[in-house]
């Protein structure tokens, strides 16, 4: 019998290195716009009218080149659930860019900046978001509220939240307690 060389294996493509969301100095309209593009409305939210809070921590994730594909902000906040006064962590400006839509890249943004917010103290997160991405965040371990939630405005007014509102714990068996919701600053 003759010797047959064994037939060349090719190797396995080695994995792309997993995304990692980090802290960013800083977070301004252009880095928005590196992610979703230059537009006036680039969360879908202008029809609401509705003035809102900048963000103040900021996470990012980087394609290999360096351009920022996902980003999602923080900031603390007054927030008045079933007649107590307490805290929440806002968690706003979340945006995926299109073409790195599918990759998990939300789950890596908005994780990092929830490991963050735990370290801040409130007992609960809040966002904000449209109807087509409950579903999303739902899958990130997010809950929607229950009624309708008030939230502040320029001028002293007080108005529903056209959007819906979604919370989820910062620290081990917190639950958002029931009741009338009420931010009391302007949305983040």
């Amino acid at each position: 019998m003759a010797d047959h060389p064994a037939p060349a294996v090719a190797a396995a493509p080695a994995p792309a290195p997993a995304a990692a969301a980090v802290r960013l100095a800083e977070y301004a309209r252009r880095d928005l716009e590196e992610i979703l593009g230059a537009g006036d409305d680039p969360f879908g939210v202008a029809h609401t009218g509705l003035t809102w809070l900048p963000k103040e921590i900021h996470f990012g994730v980087r394609a290999a080149d360096g351009r920022l594909v996902a980003h999602a902000g923080l900031l603390p906040l007054p927030l008045t659930v079933g007649g107590m006064d307490t805290e929440a962590v806002g968690v706003g400006g979340v945006a995926v860019a299109p073409d790195a839509r599918g990759r998990g890249l939300a789950r890596v943004v908005v994780g990092a900046a929830l490991a963050h917010a735990r370290t801040l103290g409130p007992r609960y997160a809040l966002l904000f978001c449209r109807p087509p991405l409950v579903a999303l965040y739902e899958r990130l371990g997010w809950r929607e509220t229950a009624g309708e939630v008030l939230v502040e405005q320029p001028g002293g007014r007080v108005v529903p939240m056209p959007l819906r509102t979604m919370w989820t714990p910062l620290t081990e068996g917190a639950r958002l307690p029931d009741g009338p919701v009420r931010l009391r600053s302007l949305p983040m």
